[in-house]
């Protein structure tokens, strides 16, 4: 039988990346939702908060109702297969490439497992290749929401990326400096980072390296696998940040403070909010204490 999905050629994942969003743009696929940015100082880092205009949440919420009452039936699994005009392509014999429908960040990339597996599952040496793959071909910020209280929305997992700089002005990622202790010490929230290995002869990321330095950091930050129904999960729930020069893993409490729900971008110094209030409890809370308050604090 023969593969539904176009493959994507090694080496033309941004301009097949650019192609898929102007058609899916034009053919009303791809739905993003506008927002407005706010910088909010906290312990030397430039906070990017981005709040829904006023106008663009009633059209989203319009069009998201629109979206559900459509005579179509939505199905249970936006992923299983995903929406024509939102897919890229096929990365692997396992992986397929699709835009996130209501994004906030341009070139929003969801990289989806071909089969269903379970967002509470760990990640695979196959999603670590795929996610490679990705980082090798364009410079981002790969992330992951692992289970609810990290920030996930609906059980089938992704992987998720978008380009770097995640801002304009600054650092690429705001939260970068202190991660590496750059500027000031490391952030206060429990987290565990590994530096990744690219050298000038060897500058691409390695699957089986990633997936290795993946559950050292999950032990590190105290998330073990449990063998389960022929499947293996995590004990916990944490959110994971990739870059091409280091892995991020965080493990998570809660998934709200305030009415802010944080997920794993949070962590890179981004955070959405839904409204003026949520900028407001963002701005009294400060964004590194609703950080920590959804982290725990780092080990003294």
């Amino acid at each position: 039988m023969s593969d539904p999905y176009a493959r994507i050629d090694p080496g033309t994942l941004r301009p097949r990346l650019d192609a898929a969003v102007a058609s899916a743009l034009a053919s009303g696929a791809l739905q993003p939702i506008a927002t407005h940015e706010t910088v909010v100082m906290d312990g030397g880092v430039a906070f990017r908060v981005r709040q829904v205009d006023s106008l663009a949440r009633k059209e989203s919420e319009r069009r998201r109702a629109a979206h559900l009452d459509a005579k179509r039936p939505r199905p249970a699994n936006p992923f299983l297969p995903p929406e024509p005009g939102l897919t890229v392509g096929a990365l692997s014999d396992t992986h397929v490439a699709v835009l996130n429908k209501f994004n906030v960040l341009a070139l929003h990339l969801l990289v989806v497992t071909r089969r269903f597996e379970h967002q509470e599952t760990l990640l695979t040496p196959a999603d670590m290749e795929a996610l490679a793959r990705c980082l090798n071909e364009m410079d981002g910020l790969a992330f992951y929401n692992g289970g609810t209280l990290a920030g996930a929305s609906q059980p089938h997992k992704p992987l998720q990326l978008v380009p770097l700089p995640l801002a304009d002005g600054g650092p690429a990622l705001p939260m970068e400096p202190r991660l590496l202790g750059e500027g000031g010490g490391p952030p206060p929230f429990h987290h565990a980072l590994v530096r990744l290995d690219r050298t000038r002869t060897s500058p691409d990321l390695d699957p089986a390296a990633l997936h290795q330095r993946y559950l050292d950091l999950l032990g590190r930050i105290g998330i073990h696998p449990l063998g389960r129904d022929g499947a293996t999960w995590q004990s916990g729930p944490y959110n994971l940040l990739v870059t091409r020069r280091w892995m991020l893993a965080v493990p998570r409490r809660c998934e709200c403070v305030d009415g802010v729900s944080v997920n794993a971008l949070g962590f890179a110094g981004s955070l959405f909010v839904r409204d003026a209030a949520g900028l407001a409890a963002i701005r009294r809370r400060g964004p590194m204490a609703v950080l920590c308050e959804t982290a725990g604090l780092a080990d003294p």
